[in-house]
C-alpha cells in the first residue's frame, strides 16, 4: 500500500490563488461601480425635481394669469417676452410677490440656482442664499396648429468632476378657459 499524502500540489495552489483573487477583483469593481452610481443619484433627483419645478412655475404663472383676468399666455408667449430661446424663473416667479410677474431671459450661459436653507432653489445671491452647481433653462414655444398649446420644456444642466451632465422634461399647457 502506498502512504497518502495529505496537502496541496502546486497546480492545486495556483488555480485556488487565482479563483481567490478572481473573486476579490470581481468584487471590487462592483463595489467601486456602486460608489460611482450612489454618488451622483442626489445630483440626479435633485437635476429632476429643478426640471418638474420649471414646468411647475410656468403653469403657475398661466393659472395665476386666468385668475387675474389676463391673457393665459401673458408672460410666457407674447411679443415682449420669446422664451423660445430659453428663459429663466425660479419659485417666486409669476406669484403676487413677484415684481417681475414672468420669466427673464437665459443669457449667454445661464445663471447658476442658489439655494436657502436646503429647500428654495432661486437666482437671488443675497447672503442667505447659497450657490450650486445647477442650471435650468425653460424653453416655451407655441404649438404650430393649436393656438391654445405651449409646449414647455425644461433643461437643468449640472457639471460634475469633469463631465456635464443633463436632465430633461417636457409637458404640454392648454388654455382651459
Amino acid at each position: 500500500m502506498k502512504a497518502q499524502k495529505n496537502g496541496f500540489t502546486l497546480i492545486e495552489l495556483i488555480i485556488a490563488t487565482f479563483i481567490l483573487v478572481f473573486a476579490i477583483v470581481g468584487v471590487y469593481n462592483s463595489f467601486s461601480t456602486v460608489v460611482i452610481l450612489t454618488a451622483g443619484s442626489s445630483s440626479r433627483f435633485t437635476a429632476v425635481y429643478l426640471a418638474q419645478e420649471g414646468i411647475e412655475i410656468v403653469r403657475n404663472i398661466r393659472d395665476n394669469n386666468w385668475l387675474n383676468g389676463r391673457n393665459w399666455k401673458t408672460g410666457l408667449s407674447d411679443t415682449n417676452k420669446d422664451c423660445s430661446s430659453g428663459c429663466e424663473a425660479d419659485y417666486k416667479t409669476g406669484t403676487s410677490a413677484d415684481t417681475r410677474l414672468g420669466l427673464t431671459l437665459f443669457g449667454n450661459n445661464g445663471n447658476y440656482l442658489n439655494i436657502k436653507d436646503s429647500v428654495f432653489y432661486s437666482y437671488e445671491n443675497t447672503g442667505v442664499f447659497l450657490p450650486t452647481k445647477f442650471k435650468r433653462k425653460i424653453v416655451i414655444t407655441p404649438d404650430a396648429i393649436n393656438p391654445d398649446v405651449l409646449k414647455v420644456y425644461v433643461l437643468v444642466t449640472w457639471q460634475e468632476k469633469d463631465e456635464v451632465f443633463n436632465m430633461e422634461a417636457e409637458e404640454y399647457l392648454y388654455n382651459w378657459y
